[in-house]
């Protein structure tokens, strides 16, 4: 039974807003009418959903991480628990506070409740649920361990979601302190420095270098600091307009590879998202070339997912897995040697798990290392050019003897 949303008055006059489920739209309309509503829009939840995502709108209301570890854990228990899918989706419906999460599980739960399979309805929405969600869910609904695999999925997207934020907490205050660096050093060349150079006028005699290096800055900065706000403004619009092209995109991401701190962290982070991958599918039952299509497609960096996608090729014409992936000489020596053992020992998807985990832990360290350099490099260049600004102030005034007229 399809689920509606509708907007409704009520005897008072007030406009409500709420969901139910009906055939049609008119019985949708006569249930309402049947409670003492007016029904002024009611539309199908799913078609409605379905048009936003298709239509790539930022309201399109798409689950977000969190969100989909939350929802997936509560599934995984509740079917765990012996609950039929109809009413763990309707529980979950019913438990959620947020209108688009609430919106498309009462849209996945009518088609279910239609006869649809799980995975179908899933992948229906494709900016909520990504490949890998759904092509495991299907696996684990042919294989009958949906259980199993929704407490994996459940373990995956919680994981996934907590590294997100580490790093994102871990780059958080370096970030925040080079734009206060910069804002610093900006107020002071525009607003400080001028009032204090000004006495400079006065003086006879050439200044320090230091000093006329400081004025023309400031002067600079007085004259053309619009201007050079907007050209930085233009840039990054023009750097953003050709990264939306796949030449430009696939470029710039080979040379992100090539730097020599972040390069292996971006390996280190793309491989481990594989492998869990990769292990998921693989013990859920997905076939392996299809594993590692999908795999693939979780890869952020594009000559990463090219490479995987080669491999893949070479799989399928009867190359091991771990050789495959060796020859791309992207991923570290040592998840290669876990997947060869893993191949050799008929235990790919336990090996993987293992690879994910090593290259997690090495990754963890790797941030952070980069953010302990990463904070006293930025306080040592703001405390340098804070220094600069004084020296260059501080010098023509301990030799002012000198200079006056």
């Amino acid at each position: 039974m399809p689920a509606f949303e509708y907007l409704a008055l009520n005897a008072g006059g007030k406009e409500e807003k709420g969901m139910l489920e009906a055939d049609t739209a008119r019985q949708a309309r006569q249930l309402l009418r049947n409670g003492g509503l007016i029904p002024l829009e009611v539309s199908e939840v799913a078609q409605k959903q379905r048009s936003r995502e298709a239509g790539g709108s930022w309201l399109s209301g798409s689950l977000n991480p969190a969100d989909l570890a939350l929802v997936t854990r509560q599934l995984a228990t509740l079917v765990s628990a012996g609950s039929p899918l109809e009413e763990a989706l309707a529980t979950v419906v019913r438990q959620t506070e947020r209108g688009s999460t609430r919106r498309i599980f009462s849209a996945v739960r009518s088609r279910v409740m239609e006869g649809h399979t799980l995975a179908s309805s899933l992948k229906l929405f494709p900016s909520s649920f990504p490949t890998l969600y759904w092509a495991t869910v299907g696996a684990g609904e042919q294989s009958g361990h949906l259980a199993e695999v929704l407490e994996r999925l459940a373990d995956y997207t919680e994981n996934k979601n907590l590294n997100q934020q580490k790093v994102s907490t871990a780059f958080a205050y370096p970030t925040l302190l080079a734009i206060v660096s910069i804002g610093i050093v900006v107020a002071l060349l525009k607003y400080v420095v001028p009032n204090v150079i000004s006495v400079f006028n006065t003086f006879d005699g050439e200044l320090p270098y230091i000093t006329r290096l400081l004025i023309s800055s400031s002067d600079f900065l007085q004259a053309h600091g619009f201007t050079l706000l907007i050209v930085v403004v233009v840039a990054g619009i023009l750097l953003r307009y050709l990264l939306s092209f796949p030449a430009w995109k696939a470029q710039a991401h080979r040379l992100v590879l090539r730097v020599p701190l972040f390069g292996r962290l971006i390996r280190g982070i793309n491989t481990e998202h594989f492998a869990r991958t990769l292990s998921i599918l693989a013990s859920s039952g997905v076939p392996i070339l299809d594993a590692m299509r999908i795999s693939g497609e979780v890869i952020s960096n594009i000559p990463m997912r090219k490479a995987v996608e080669a491999a893949t090729i070479k799989v399928r014409e009867g190359m091991a897995i771990n050789k495959a992936l060796q020859q791309s000489g992207y991923f570290p020596p040592m998840v290669i040697y876990l997947i060869a053992s893993g191949e050799g020992s008929g235990q790919l998807d336990k090996m993987l798990e293992k690879a994910a985990i090593q290259q997690e832990r090495e990754t963890q360290s790797r941030i952070g290392k980069l953010v302990s350099l990463l904070e006293p490099m930025l306080m040592l260049v703001m405390g340098g050019m804070v220094m600069l600004i004084v020296l260059a102030i501080m010098l023509p005034i301990l030799n002012m003897p000198n200079f006056i007229r």
